[in-house]
């Protein structure tokens, strides 16, 4: 049976106070309130560094059924600072799991939040757009949570890529991704790529080797000339720029490394944040969405095919209309129109904003694998 779950007290950048339940580390933490559509998942999701510093709304109300397991882990480990849900399960029942989530999450240091209205929650960030938040399981008291989150940071103002990121280079070498579940031919390539860690996902990498992909991972404050020189070398074919947490506006030498980069004609493909990062580079820059897109159930049409497909998405930014001054736009969101891929019109570079690892989500975008080989082999 279910002990007994300590009160906790969450306060709103708009002025708005709740009294909720906590099942995870009893703490008091600051962070941005987003929310997330995902019906599964939520192991992956709370584990995926691109929500370092947010907390996460589920909109699904049930969550916990299906425990935590280790192979479920998409990084080393938590860097959200939190969940919130409305309904939370410490009796968990899947064949995989070796632990509850509020065990999973006191190991981590995250904290988890139920017996709030969540359906309410959500509806307020459409309304109003993504805010800040602070919860607490010490501070009861609404003035002093107001008084604490007045003095914090915004996310915007807090490079979180330091703490997501390796601190030094590895190869990746397990792949566990069949490409014949879409019917998409596998790449079946053997080229070398150095993919940046801005705060990559495992399965993104795991994606990349089941293509046959040789893959090296560096660190997001990776030396660009030494990179360049390399590949003039022949040590590799092309670069892959990750996923990752923030605002990329933030990044200032990451972007400066990426548009030397660009600037040595290494062939690039990038997605989410690094989708973000490669506009910035050449002088476009983002801006924030409302309430972004966070879940795996968004349509994105592919402009070249006319094929619609099902995508996992997670980010808070998008690049500008004005890019197609220098990119052919070759993906679109059909649930606000934003941008969701490109293909750069005098250099060997695409990205994409949406994730084609879909952990979790659906697998339809998963053929951009076979693109970025597609990419390499033309620069042959």
């Amino acid at each position: 049976m279910q002990s007994p779950l300590k009160d906790a007290c969450i306060y709103l950048a708009n002025g708005m106070f709740f009294k909720a339940k906590s099942f995870g580390t009893e703490t008091t933490s600051v962070g941005e309130l987003v929310f997330n559509t995902s019906l599964t998942g939520y192991q992956e999701i709370t584990t995926d560094p691109s929500y370092a510093g947010q907390f996460v709304c589920f909109t699904m109300p049930e969550i916990g059924i299906v425990g935590t397991n280790p192979k479920d882990m998409e990084s080393r480990g938590v860097f959200a600072k939190g969940i919130l849900c409305r309904h939370y399960n410490e009796n968990f029942s899947n064949f995989r799991a070796t632990e509850s989530l509020s065990t999973f999450l006191k190991k981590q240091g995250a904290m988890g939040i139920c017996g709030i209205d969540t359906r309410f929650l959500t509806t307020t960030l459409r309304q109003e757009g993504a805010m800040m938040m602070v919860a607490s399981t010490e501070i009861t008291n609404k003035e002093d949570l107001k008084a604490i989150l007045e003095k914090s940071p915004k996310i915007e103002e807090i490079n979180h890529i330091k703490e997501v990121s390796t601190k030094a280079p590895y190869k990746h070498s397990t792949g566990n991704f069949d490409f014949t579940i879409m019917d998409y031919a596998s790449p079946n390539t053997h080229q070398k790529i150095i993919a940046i860690d801005f705060g990559i996902k495992r399965s993104i990498l795991n994606q990349l080797v089941s293509a046959g992909f040789n893959v090296e991972v560096v660190p997001h404050n990776f030396d660009a000339q030494d990179l360049i020189q390399r590949f003039k070398a022949g040590e590799f074919n092309g670069i892959f720029l990750s996923n990752g947490p923030g605002d990329p506006q933030v990044l200032t030498q990451e972007i400066a490394s990426i548009k030397a980069l660009i600037e040595a004609k290494i062939p690039l493909f990038a997605i989410c944040l690094g989708h973000q990062l490669l506009s910035l580079a050449q002088g476009y820059p983002t801006y924030k969405l409302k309430f972004g897109h966070h879940g795996g159930n968004h349509p994105v049409k592919n402009l070249l095919t006319n094929q619609v497909e099902i995508t996992a998405q997670n980010h808070n930014y998008s690049i500008p209309e004005s890019i197609v001054e220098i990119a052919e736009i070759t993906h679109r969101n059909l649930f606000d129109n934003t941008i969701e891929g490109v293909r750069y019109k005098n250099a060997l570079i695409c990205s994409f904003q949406h994730h084609p690892e879909a952990g979790p989500g659906p697998l339809e975008s998963s053929a951009l694998f076979k693109e970025f080989s597609k990419l390499l082999d033309s620069a042959k």
